[in-house]
Formats: C-alpha cells, structure tokens, sequence
C-alpha cells in the first residue's frame, strides 16, 4: 500500500517537472526563434533587381536613426520589427542613385517622420542632390505634411497634397520640463553645483522657469535654426525668407489646400490614386503597378555602400586598400550600460582601430549626443589621442543633430570638426547633482533614520542628509577643476588660449553657424561632405569606407539581455507618458554625480 502510495506521488512529480520542463522549452524554443529571426531579417536579404526606368520609394515616417539599429528582444517578442529610416544608408542610397542610368526618379511619400534637425537636413540635401543630375526628379505626397516632412521634400519637382489635406509650417518652439514645484511637494531637495551661467541642464531641478541666460541662449541658437530651415525652403521654393516666415505666422495649417497651391506651398492637387498615377508617367508606365519600384532598403542591397568610386572625381578608381573608419559615437555619454555611448566599450573599439590601422587612411568621429559623464568623456578624449599619436594618421569629426558639452568634449581634438548649420553644440559647462530626500522620508512617509560612522564624510554621498559647508564648498571646487580641465581640452584642440574658450564657453549652447563664426567648428557639412573632405585633403583617389561598430545581430547574444524585456514592457504597458517619466527616474537614479551635458529641450 506504502509502495503504491510513494509510486503513485513521485509519478505525479514527475508528470509535473516534466510539464514545466517542456514548457521551458517551448518559451525558450519561442524566443529563440524570435531573436533569430532578427538576425535572419538583417543579414539575408536578397539583392533587389535594378531595371532600367527603376524608382526609388522613400517612406518618410517614423523615427530616423543614424545608421541600422537591431530591434530589441522585447520588439521581437512583441512582434515590433519594423525598419526604421536610417540615415547612414539612405544617404548613401540617394547619392548612389543619382550617379544610377537605371533609376530615374525618387517618390517620396510623407507620414509625418522624426529626426533632429540636422538629420532632416542631411535627407534635404540627397534629394536636392539628386534632382540636380541629368533626367531625374523627386516627386512628394503627403494626405498632410507636416514641417520635418515638409523641410526634406521642399525642393522636389512635384509637391502633391490631398485636396482636403494640410501643411503644417510654424517656426520652431523649445519647451522645458521644471519639476521644482513637484520636489517641493514631496519634500525633495537637489543639491547644484556648476560651473556656467548657461549651463541650464540643472535648471529644471530648483527653478520653477527658466533663467534669463537660459532663454537668451534658446532664443539665439533657436533663431540661427529657424534662419537656416527658411532659407533652405526660400531656397527650394524660388520665394524668400521673409515669405516662409509669413506662411509660419499666417498658421497654413488651417488653410484650404487650394490657398496652399495658391502661394506656392505645393505644386500639385490630388489625391493618392492621381499621385500614383503621375508616377508612372513620369516612369514612362501606363500603371503605377507596372512600375519598378523599390525601398531604400532593396536598393541598398544593390551596392556595396562601402565603395565611393562612383564620386565624380574618383569614378575611373579601382578598388582600393586604404580604408577610412567611421566610428559613430551615438546617445548619452555613460560609464557603464548598454545603451548610448558607453566609455570604457567606446575606448576598447577605438584603440582597436589603434591598434590595426595598417590599412586606415583616417578616423572620422561620428558624433550626435548631448553628453553625460565627464569621467567617460575624459576618457574617450584620452584614447583619441592616443590614435593620433600612434597612428599619425588624421582624426575628423562629423557632427550629427546634436554635439554638445561631453558630446563637444570627446570632439574638441579632432584635425577638422564638421557641423551642419543645424547642429547644436557647444555647452561647455559642468554639473553635479545630489538629490536629497530626507523631507520626503520624514515628513511624507515617517520615516526616521540613525547612522553611524567613523569619519565626517563617511557616508558621503547620502540621500538622507544635506552636504554640510564643507562638503558643498569641496565638491564646488571640485566641479570648477573638471570645469578647468574642460576648457583646456577645448583650447588645446582648438589651439587657442583658454580665456578665449571661456568667453563662449559657460556652458552656453550655440547652433552650427555659430559655432562656426566663434571657432568651435571648422567646415560645414554633413558625414558625407567630411568623408569626401578628408579624401580630398588627403589627395585619395580611391578610397574605401567602413563603420564602427560593426552592427551584427547573435541571438544568443539577445538572450544574454533579458533585462531588456523587464524595463521596456512594464514602461509601455504604463504608458507612453507614464514611460517617459520612469525612464526619467532611472536616468537620475543612474546618473553620474559629475557631468557634462546640455539641458534637454523638446524642440519642434
């Protein structure tokens, strides 16, 4: 009986173990099929067929990143796979094609795309570049545009909008988040130290609105931005400035589409079938069906984005050994992590490329980042040297939407430093901050606390107690000796005294055309005009290009990642504002104590 019962129960165990063991299995068999398919998605495209008459499609919607991205296993699992535009290979497939015989035309159709400013900007000027060559021609929809969609496709042939659609011109407005009033109320204090009157990264932390400083420096490098979109759109538009200003104030959004024509704003009336069908007569087809169309994905497999022997001036080259490095330094600036710029990963690839540079003609930097850590930024400078004092070769940087305080930091000693008039740079500045919440504990939840220790700073930082005078008076000093140490990076790349550095410095933040006119920067332009820039100054006639990191998709490597899936699911399903503020939480929680980055402003 005994024996039948213990039979009887350990089978039953079994039976359970063995269920949960299979479903393991299966979860485990789920998402790796999940991740592999990542991979499989990026790495086994086959290459499109490029026929004579062929139009590129362009699908501007979305966010645009700079180059491929690998979804993450939270993506996958949530079936989120979709490309987005990247920028790198856009590019790079728009000027390839207006050097193509077989593609005839670009049609842009526009969903309402997101990027930085300098990024729609680069998109503006492929397509320009692109309609210049012989028997080609842009063509843009858009249901509505609104002004991104609107900035890039500007200068197309055609400009076609729904006969009950919109565009949305308005200027450009920067809004700050103060949580001030909010620490108040929870009995939260944040405990400043900075060196710059503009350096206005910690204003939302005790101000309730911003200071004077702050909105001169918004209200210039904003107003350079603003002067830079118009007369590019002026410019495309065969109308001035002062026109694109007017049809900003006079609110086109609300305008009849008709009026729209009217001014000049769009070429064309109709809706998408009447576009469509424009395109295959501007394709020489009867049908929009009938034409080859293709992404910008399909046609990028059609070329080797690598080899730039189509340029005018290296056209007749052959392939070449010599090889220019684009290493892209892309997000926040951080100590450890796996999102943005992390130092201690972005030294390691960089003395790589020290460390095997037989065959390199150059390092171009790619940078778009507000900064971060002053500590990783010292450190990614320090190993920039090092690649220029060992390899002797030249060290550009390019600067995307945005390169500013750590960002400018980790650019200051490069040869050349290209930006495009809708850069934001500079902010050289330095911050700490440490929260103090023994008011929220006490006052707020009753909660009292008693701590021993040996030595007065002990416990420093503590989130429980106020710095006393003398902690705040060392840590003061401390922040002007990174502040000094700043400066002096800037004027020694710059190669100028540092008390000229400091008169532009203070942590004010500048766009590209400023930075330019005080010599923060030396050429304008975007990634491609650096590569080609460095070619020519070097007198290469052939040349190669490879990116850094290189960008490969392991789904083993995924699975090594689950936290992934712990922070972005419960963050999405609070939420999309409800995330922002819990990644805003962890961003504090995380953050260095000492830094150099430039205050966050929604500019649209």
């Amino acid at each position: 009986m005994i024996k039948k019962f213990f039979l009887s129960f350990f089978g039953s165990m079994a039976a359970i173990w063995l269920t949960f063991l299979l479903l393991f299995l299966l979860v485990i068999f789920g998402i790796t099929a999940s991740v592999a398919s990542i991979g499989s998605g990026l790495s086994s495209v086959a290459k499109a067929e490029v026929k004579k008459g062929s139009i590129i499609t362009l699908d501007l919607s979305g966010v645009i990143n700079e180059r491929k991205a690998i979804p993450s296993l939270a993506d996958a699992l949530q079936g989120d796979i979709s490309e987005s535009l990247n920028l790198s290979e856009t590019v790079a497939a728009i000027y390839r094609a207006a050097h193509d015989s077989r593609i005839s035309g670009i049609y842009a159709d526009c969903n309402g795309v997101s990027g930085g400013i300098a990024s729609l900007q680069d998109l503006q000027e492929a397509l320009n570049y692109f309609k210049s060559q012989p028997d080609k021609w842009v063509m843009a929809y858009g249901d509505s545009y609104d002004q991104s969609d609107y900035y890039i496709v500007s200068g197309a042939n055609e400009l076609w909008l729904n006969p009950i659609g919109s565009v949305d011109i308005h200027g450009l407005s920067g809004t700050t988040l103060f949580y001030t009033g909010l620490l108040e109320k929870l009995g939260v204090k944040m405990q400043i130290l900075r060196v710059g009157t503009f350096k206005s990264a910690v204003e939302p932390y005790f101000l309730k609105e911003m200071s004077p400083a702050s909105r001169l420096q918004q209200e210039s490098y904003m107003g350079s931005l603003w002067n830079s979109i118009k007369a590019n759109i002026a410019a495309n538009r065969n109308t001035t400035p002062e026109q694109v200003n007017a049809w900003a104030d006079e609110f086109t959004f609300t305008m009849p589409a008709d009026s729209m024509l009217k001014m000049g704003i769009v070429t064309n009336l109709g809706y998408r079938h009447e576009a469509e069908a424009n395109v295959a007569k501007l394709a020489g087809e009867e049908k929009f069906d009938d034409v080859n169309k293709l992404t910008i994905g399909e046609y990028a497999t059609a070329f080797d984005a690598t080899d730039f022997s189509y340029l005018p001036d290296v056209e007749t080259a052959k392939k070449s050994d010599k090889t220019i490095a684009v290493l892209y330094a892309e997000g926040e600036i951080s100590d450890a992590g796996t999102k943005g710029i992390i130092g201690n990963d972005m030294v390691e690839e960089i003395m790589k490329l020290t460390d095997n540079a037989d065959d390199l003609a150059g390092l171009i930097l790619r940078v778009n980042s507000p900064g971060g850590s002053a500590f990783a930024s010292e450190q990614i400078w320090e190993a920039l040297e090092q690649f220029k004092k060992k390899t002797g070769l030249p060290l550009y940087v390019s600067m995307g939407d945005v390169a500013a305080s750590g960002g400018y930091y980790i650019s200051c000693g490069a040869d050349v430093i290209y930006a495009q008039p809708t850069t934001i740079t500079g902010s050289i500045g330095i911050f700490g901050m440490i929260p103090e919440i023994h008011g929220l504990l006490e006052k707020h939840l009753g909660v009292t606390t008693s701590t021993v220790k040996t030595n007065a700073n002990g416990n420093f930082p503590s989130l429980l107690n106020p710095m006393t005078g003398e902690q705040t008076a060392k840590m003061q000093a401390y922040i002007e000796r990174g502040y000094d140490l700043f400066t002096k990076r800037c004027a020694d790349g710059r190669h100028t005294s540092q008390d000229s550095i400091k008169t532009i410095a203070e942590g004010r933040v500048w766009s590209g055309t400023q930075a330019l006119e005080n010599g923060l920067v030396d050429r304008m332009g975007t990634l491609r005009t650096a590569i080609y820039g460095m070619a020519s100054d070097l007198d290469l006639k052939s040349y190669r290009v490879k990116e850094y990191p290189e960008v490969t998709s392991k789904w083993w490597e995924a699975l090594m990642t689950l936290e992934d899936i712990d922070m972005k699911l419960p963050a999405q399903s609070a939420g999309l504002e409800s995330a922002k503020v819990i990644r805003h939480i962890e961003a504090i929680k995380d953050a260095p104590r000492v830094q150099c980055r430039m205050e966050t402003v929604v500019i649209r």
